[in-house]
């Protein structure tokens, strides 16, 4: 390439399935790009006396044809495409004369301006691939391809840079765990989907901040079953799936925490099965994991917890109904989790202690977790029925039950959730 070349770069996408390709040096330039060149279906050969230990992996395992020597000419015979990345200046320029000479397409990690061509700043979001090349007066800036890359994708992936006429997907129902309530835990995807979408059906538990990003032609529908008031019954929700979809529309069932975590989404696939309906099941964080996490506490630790278990705690223990083994669960070492559980923590206390659990194993409750109004508040299992009516602790919260709620986990209050 002429030396002070003003002229852009040709912009172009080679097809490389079953066409040889070689690559020069076996460092860290060839572990970040062969991954790529191998997802093309490329024949490729690497030249290098050495590799990383991920790069001979890829040997190992048949990915590539690795010549264990230093480059030799001729060795870009009958090559489309050569990657040259080594450390030894003369190997790279020798390899870069050979190319030249056979009309080698060749990329110079060294010598970017001695190069014939350039590897742009990519990824992929969806079935698209974005490529991006720089370029000023005073040569590329890969750092600002990299910058421009990566805001397109999250736009791409989060749905702000979605054309209109792209804004639409096919008739469908998407049931999205949303996460446990901060707006910035729900899933790249899901909230790519929650961008696409016609309608939304959202429960109350939800990331409630999304649904004001949603264009005002998205129906919302309040699908919230605040305890003990208004509810909207499972039947009507797995309706209101069935006929949105049925008319066409793009559906977005949306729920707190996971769809498949005390959040009935199994009823609601299972109801859209039935019609002939197909689901994408997109999962969300939990938060029986998340909340007490973001509160500072570890629902495992090195000698302490080897296990956690999560519990559905709207059924009282001496409930008919009930399908808990609490008499199991006061015998386990490890932390106990529990969702739904806020009126009834006294009674399950007592059954945990009954059953042989201590009177002072420490136990948070965490209400809001994530949220701006997240607080916690710390008692023991003989106390925590008077706490929770002492401090008018209100769902939804997660109650932690075991020796981890006791680890200090940031003690010089670094932690930031």
């Amino acid at each position: 390439m002429a030396e002070h070349d003003d002229h852009p770069a040709y912009p172009v996408g080679l097809r490389l399935n079953g066409r040889r390709v070689v690559v020069v040096g076996g460092g860290q330039v060839a572990q970040r790009r062969l991954p790529a060149l191998i997802a093309s279906g490329a024949d490729i050969t690497l030249v290098s006396p050495s590799a990383t230990a991920s790069v001979e992996a890829m040997a190992d395992t048949g990915e590539i044809r690795w010549e264990r020597r230093r480059y030799q000419d001729g060795d870009l015979a009958d090559t489309w495409y050569a990657l040259v990345a080594s450390s030894d200046a003369a190997a790279n320029d020798a390899a870069s004369a050979e190319a030249e000479r056979t009309r080698t397409w060749c990329v110079r990690s060294d010598d970017a301006e001695a190069a014939t061509a350039w590897t742009p700043a990519t990824g992929r979001s969806e079935g698209i691939t974005i490529a991006v090349l720089t370029t000023t007066s005073q040569g590329r800036d890969p750092r600002h391809s990299a910058a421009v890359r990566d805001a397109i994708v999250e736009g791409l992936r989060d749905g702000t840079l979605a054309a209109p006429h792209h804004r639409t997907r096919a008739p469908g129902v998407a049931l999205v765990g949303g996460g446990p309530g901060d707006p910035d835990l729900i899933t790249v995807r899901g909230r790519r989907l929650l961008a696409e979408a016609d309608v939304v059906i959202a429960d109350r538990l939800g990331p409630r901040d999304l649904l004001d990003e949603l264009p005002p032609h998205v129906e919302v529908i309040d699908a919230a079953k605040i305890p003990y008031g208004r509810y909207m019954a499972q039947e009507a929700i797995n309706q209101a799936l069935i006929d949105h979809v049925k008319a066409g529309k793009s559906v977005v069932r949306l729920k707190g925490g996971d769809p498949f975590v005390f959040g009935r989404g199994m009823e609601e696939a299972q109801a859209l099965a039935a019609e002939g309906i197909a689901c994408t099941v997109v999962p969300g964080i939990s938060s029986s994991i998340s909340v007490p996490g973001a509160a500072g506490i570890p629902v495992t630790h090195r000698g302490v917890a080897h296990e956690f278990t999560v519990v559905s705690g709207h059924v009282a223990p001496d409930d008919p109904r009930s399908l808990v083994d609490w008499e199991a669960l006061a015998r386990l070492r490890g932390t106990l989790v529990l969702l739904m559980a806020v009126d009834k923590i006294g009674a399950i206390a007592q059954a945990l202690i009954t059953h042989g659990k201590s009177p002072d194993t420490p136990v948070a409750l965490v209400q809001e977790g994530t949220t701006a109004a997240q607080r916690r508040v710390d008692a023991t299992l003989e106390t925590v029925g008077e706490r929770v009516v002492a401090e008018e602790v209100r769902p939804p919260a997660v109650i932690v039950i075991g020796d981890v709620v006791g680890v200090v986990t940031d003690p010089a209050g670094l932690l930031e959730g």
